[in-house]
Protein backbone atom coordinates (compact mmCIF):
# COMPACT_ATOMS: atom_id res chain seq x y z
CA UNK A 1 0.00 0.00 0.00
CA UNK A 2 1.06 3.72 -1.00
CA UNK A 3 -0.15 6.45 0.99
CA UNK A 4 2.36 8.91 -0.63
CA UNK A 5 1.25 8.90 -4.37
CA UNK A 6 4.78 7.37 -5.31
CA UNK A 7 5.54 4.81 -7.70
CA UNK A 8 8.07 3.27 -9.90
CA UNK A 9 5.61 2.63 -12.75
CA UNK A 10 6.04 4.47 -15.67
CA UNK A 11 3.86 4.81 -18.73
CA UNK A 12 5.09 6.33 -21.86
CA UNK A 13 3.49 6.10 -25.73
CA UNK A 14 6.55 3.63 -26.84
CA UNK A 15 7.19 1.52 -23.47
CA UNK A 16 5.75 1.18 -19.74
CA UNK A 17 7.50 -0.07 -16.61
CA UNK A 18 4.69 -1.89 -14.52
CA UNK A 19 5.83 -2.38 -10.53
CA UNK A 20 3.79 -4.53 -7.74
CA UNK A 21 2.71 -1.81 -6.23
CA UNK A 22 0.45 -0.17 -8.61
CA UNK A 23 -1.36 -3.39 -9.55
CA UNK A 24 -4.86 -3.15 -9.36
CA UNK A 25 -6.68 -7.07 -10.01
CA UNK A 26 -9.60 -7.95 -11.98
CA UNK A 27 -12.15 -10.78 -12.17
CA UNK A 28 -13.32 -11.60 -15.85
CA UNK A 29 -16.16 -14.28 -16.84
CA UNK A 30 -15.30 -17.68 -16.96
CA UNK A 31 -12.42 -17.85 -14.93
CA UNK A 32 -13.32 -19.75 -11.82
CA UNK A 33 -11.36 -18.49 -8.45
CA UNK A 34 -9.41 -16.75 -10.39
CA UNK A 35 -8.13 -13.34 -9.60
CA UNK A 36 -6.62 -11.24 -12.97
CA UNK A 37 -3.69 -8.47 -13.60
CA UNK A 38 -4.05 -7.61 -16.85
CA UNK A 39 -0.36 -6.13 -17.11
CA UNK A 40 0.17 -5.08 -21.01
CA UNK A 41 -2.82 -5.36 -23.57
CA UNK A 42 -4.23 -3.79 -26.47
CA UNK A 43 -5.46 -0.62 -24.94
CA UNK A 44 -1.79 0.33 -24.13
CA UNK A 45 -0.95 -0.10 -28.24
CA UNK A 46 0.57 -3.43 -27.69
CA UNK A 47 0.00 -6.42 -30.63
CA UNK A 48 -0.33 -8.92 -27.06
CA UNK A 49 -1.74 -9.07 -23.91
CA UNK A 50 0.06 -10.33 -20.36
CA UNK A 51 -1.46 -10.79 -17.49
CA UNK A 52 -0.91 -12.62 -14.11
CA UNK A 53 -3.27 -15.47 -13.12
CA UNK A 54 -3.83 -16.07 -9.09
CA UNK A 55 -5.44 -19.23 -8.52
CA UNK A 56 -7.14 -20.51 -5.15
CA UNK A 57 -6.79 -24.29 -5.03
CA UNK A 58 -9.86 -25.52 -7.59
CA UNK A 59 -9.51 -22.82 -9.51
CA UNK A 60 -9.37 -23.04 -13.26
CA UNK A 61 -8.71 -20.48 -16.41
CA UNK A 62 -11.37 -20.02 -19.06
CA UNK A 63 -10.71 -20.67 -22.81
CA UNK A 64 -9.03 -17.88 -24.47
CA UNK A 65 -10.90 -15.79 -26.99
CA UNK A 66 -11.25 -17.33 -30.70
CA UNK A 67 -8.15 -16.87 -32.56
CA UNK A 68 -5.95 -16.03 -29.48
CA UNK A 69 -2.82 -18.54 -28.77
CA UNK A 70 -1.45 -18.62 -25.03
CA UNK A 71 1.42 -19.47 -23.17
CA UNK A 72 1.30 -20.13 -19.74
CA UNK A 73 4.23 -20.13 -17.46
CA UNK A 74 3.81 -21.56 -13.56
CA UNK A 75 5.67 -19.33 -11.41
CA UNK A 76 4.14 -20.91 -8.04
CA UNK A 77 2.05 -23.93 -7.07
CA UNK A 78 0.39 -26.71 -9.24
CA UNK A 79 -1.69 -27.39 -11.70
CA UNK A 80 -3.34 -30.22 -13.31
CA UNK A 81 -2.98 -29.54 -17.43
CA UNK A 82 -4.54 -31.37 -20.18
CA UNK A 83 -3.66 -30.23 -23.88
CA UNK A 84 -5.54 -32.69 -25.19
CA UNK A 85 -3.26 -35.98 -24.25
CA UNK A 86 -4.16 -36.43 -20.73
CA UNK A 87 -4.06 -34.67 -17.75
CA UNK A 88 -0.21 -34.00 -16.02
CA UNK A 89 0.50 -32.67 -12.72
CA UNK A 90 3.03 -29.88 -13.05
CA UNK A 91 4.34 -27.19 -10.74
CA UNK A 92 6.48 -24.13 -10.40
CA UNK A 93 8.77 -23.77 -13.88
CA UNK A 94 6.57 -25.63 -16.04
CA UNK A 95 4.75 -24.24 -19.12
CA UNK A 96 2.15 -24.51 -21.72
CA UNK A 97 1.50 -23.37 -25.33
CA UNK A 98 -2.10 -24.29 -26.87
CA UNK A 99 -2.72 -22.83 -30.33
CA UNK A 100 -5.62 -20.74 -31.36
CA UNK A 101 -8.79 -23.08 -30.87
CA UNK A 102 -6.79 -26.04 -29.30
CA UNK A 103 -9.03 -27.04 -26.54
CA UNK A 104 -6.80 -27.35 -22.68
CA UNK A 105 -7.66 -27.38 -19.32
CA UNK A 106 -5.53 -25.57 -16.49
CA UNK A 107 -6.62 -26.65 -12.75
CA UNK A 108 -4.74 -25.64 -9.52
CA UNK A 109 -4.39 -28.08 -7.21
CA UNK A 110 -3.06 -25.26 -4.84
CA UNK A 111 -2.95 -21.84 -4.47
CA UNK A 112 -0.90 -21.12 -7.95
CA UNK A 113 0.14 -17.96 -9.64
CA UNK A 114 0.79 -18.36 -13.67
CA UNK A 115 2.02 -15.19 -16.07
CA UNK A 116 0.35 -15.64 -19.41
CA UNK A 117 0.93 -14.70 -22.76
CA UNK A 118 -2.01 -13.98 -25.22
CA UNK A 119 -1.44 -13.34 -28.88
CA UNK A 120 -3.89 -13.10 -32.12
CA UNK A 121 -2.43 -15.87 -34.38
CA UNK A 122 -1.62 -15.18 -37.87
CA UNK A 123 -1.75 -17.81 -40.07
CA UNK A 124 1.27 -18.80 -42.74
CA UNK A 125 -0.26 -21.34 -45.19
CA UNK A 126 -1.38 -24.84 -44.09
CA UNK A 127 1.28 -24.68 -40.85
CA UNK A 128 -0.22 -25.02 -37.47
CA UNK A 129 1.77 -25.26 -34.32
CA UNK A 130 1.33 -27.66 -31.64
CA UNK A 131 0.98 -27.60 -28.18
CA UNK A 132 3.59 -27.59 -25.41
CA UNK A 133 3.40 -29.12 -22.51
CA UNK A 134 7.34 -29.15 -20.70
CA UNK A 135 9.41 -27.54 -17.69
CA UNK A 136 12.31 -25.12 -17.84
CA UNK A 137 14.71 -27.57 -15.99
CA UNK A 138 14.78 -29.71 -20.01
CA UNK A 139 15.53 -26.98 -21.67
CA UNK A 140 19.50 -26.25 -22.73
CA UNK A 141 20.46 -23.46 -21.97
CA UNK A 142 22.62 -21.57 -24.56
CA UNK A 143 25.32 -18.22 -24.71
CA UNK A 144 23.39 -15.08 -26.00
CA UNK A 145 25.55 -14.47 -28.71
CA UNK A 146 28.59 -16.59 -27.28
CA UNK A 147 28.15 -14.57 -23.70
CA UNK A 148 28.58 -17.47 -21.33
CA UNK A 149 27.39 -14.44 -18.39
CA UNK A 150 24.17 -13.84 -20.27
CA UNK A 151 21.89 -17.53 -20.67
CA UNK A 152 19.55 -17.71 -23.20
CA UNK A 153 16.67 -20.63 -22.97
CA UNK A 154 13.91 -20.69 -25.83
CA UNK A 155 10.91 -22.55 -24.47
CA UNK A 156 8.76 -22.90 -28.03
CA UNK A 157 9.94 -24.52 -31.26
CA UNK A 158 11.99 -22.35 -33.52
CA UNK A 159 10.27 -22.73 -36.89
CA UNK A 160 7.74 -20.74 -38.95
CA UNK A 161 4.63 -22.46 -37.50
CA UNK A 162 5.02 -20.34 -34.09
CA UNK A 163 4.23 -17.00 -35.16
CA UNK A 164 5.57 -15.87 -30.95
CA UNK A 165 8.63 -16.69 -28.99
CA UNK A 166 8.87 -16.86 -25.47
CA UNK A 167 12.57 -16.95 -23.55
CA UNK A 168 14.06 -17.02 -20.27
CA UNK A 169 17.31 -15.00 -19.94
CA UNK A 170 19.69 -15.23 -17.09
CA UNK A 171 22.40 -12.64 -16.12
CA UNK A 172 25.27 -12.48 -13.91
CA UNK A 173 25.63 -9.42 -12.01
CA UNK A 174 27.12 -7.37 -13.95
CA UNK A 175 26.47 -8.68 -17.53
CA UNK A 176 24.65 -7.05 -20.07
CA UNK A 177 22.65 -7.18 -23.55
CA UNK A 178 26.05 -6.56 -25.95
CA UNK A 179 23.91 -3.67 -27.59
CA UNK A 180 21.71 -1.30 -27.79
CA UNK A 181 18.94 -3.25 -29.68
CA UNK A 182 16.85 -1.53 -32.26
CA UNK A 183 14.45 -3.67 -33.66
CA UNK A 184 11.09 -4.35 -35.49
CA UNK A 185 9.74 -7.42 -32.91
CA UNK A 186 7.60 -6.17 -29.54
CA UNK A 187 8.09 -7.34 -26.26
CA UNK A 188 6.66 -7.93 -22.80
CA UNK A 189 8.58 -9.07 -19.88
CA UNK A 190 8.93 -9.99 -15.93
CA UNK A 191 11.72 -10.21 -13.96
CA UNK A 192 11.49 -13.59 -12.42
CA UNK A 193 14.38 -12.75 -10.05
CA UNK A 194 17.51 -10.87 -9.43
CA UNK A 195 17.65 -6.54 -10.35
CA UNK A 196 19.27 -4.26 -12.62
CA UNK A 197 19.46 -1.40 -15.05
CA UNK A 198 17.09 -0.94 -18.26
CA UNK A 199 17.14 1.39 -20.86
CA UNK A 200 13.79 1.89 -22.67
CA UNK A 201 14.27 4.52 -25.12
CA UNK A 202 15.81 8.08 -23.43
CA UNK A 203 14.81 7.01 -19.83
CA UNK A 204 16.67 4.69 -17.54
CA UNK A 205 14.90 2.31 -15.14
CA UNK A 206 15.66 0.39 -12.18
CA UNK A 207 14.23 -2.86 -12.26
CA UNK A 208 13.58 -5.66 -9.97
CA UNK A 209 11.83 -9.25 -8.90
CA UNK A 210 8.39 -8.84 -9.93
CA UNK A 211 8.79 -5.82 -12.49
CA UNK A 212 7.17 -6.19 -15.48
CA UNK A 213 8.08 -4.28 -18.99
CA UNK A 214 6.16 -3.29 -22.31
CA UNK A 215 8.25 -2.75 -24.91
CA UNK A 216 6.97 -1.02 -29.07
CA UNK A 217 8.83 -2.17 -31.85
CA UNK A 218 11.71 -0.07 -32.58
CA UNK A 219 12.45 1.31 -29.11
CA UNK A 220 15.79 1.16 -28.36
CA UNK A 221 16.44 -0.90 -25.22
CA UNK A 222 19.73 -2.27 -23.07
CA UNK A 223 19.76 -4.46 -19.88
CA UNK A 224 22.32 -4.52 -17.34
CA UNK A 225 22.51 -6.70 -14.23
CA UNK A 226 22.96 -5.44 -11.01
CA UNK A 227 23.31 -6.87 -7.08
CA UNK A 228 25.16 -10.02 -5.75
CA UNK A 229 22.44 -12.71 -7.61
CA UNK A 230 21.89 -13.71 -10.90
CA UNK A 231 18.80 -11.96 -12.79
CA UNK A 232 16.81 -13.37 -14.81
CA UNK A 233 13.01 -12.82 -16.75
CA UNK A 234 10.69 -14.28 -18.88
CA UNK A 235 9.75 -12.19 -22.00
CA UNK A 236 7.69 -12.06 -25.25
CA UNK A 237 8.30 -11.21 -28.54
CA UNK A 238 6.57 -11.79 -32.03
CA UNK A 239 8.41 -13.52 -34.85
CA UNK A 240 8.16 -15.59 -38.28
CA UNK A 241 6.13 -13.48 -39.85
CA UNK A 242 5.87 -10.84 -43.07
CA UNK A 243 5.62 -7.40 -41.47
CA UNK A 244 2.67 -6.70 -43.85
CA UNK A 245 0.37 -9.97 -42.21
CA UNK A 246 -2.43 -9.51 -40.68
CA UNK A 247 -2.31 -9.02 -36.58
CA UNK A 248 2.15 -7.83 -37.19
CA UNK A 249 2.68 -4.28 -37.12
Amino acid sequence: MSLSGLTRSRVQADHALLTPESHVPCMLPGWRDATLTILVSPRIGAGFTQFYVDLLAGGATAPPQDGIQRFVYVMEGELDADVGDGKRRVGAGAYIYTPAGHAHTLEACAPTRLLVFEKPWVPLGDSVPEPVLAHERDVVAEPFLGDPDAMLKTFLPVDDRYDMAINHFTFVPGATLPMVEVHVMEHGLTLLSGAGVYRLGDSWYTVQKGDSIWMAPYLPQWFCATGKTPTSYIYYKDMNRDVYAAGQR
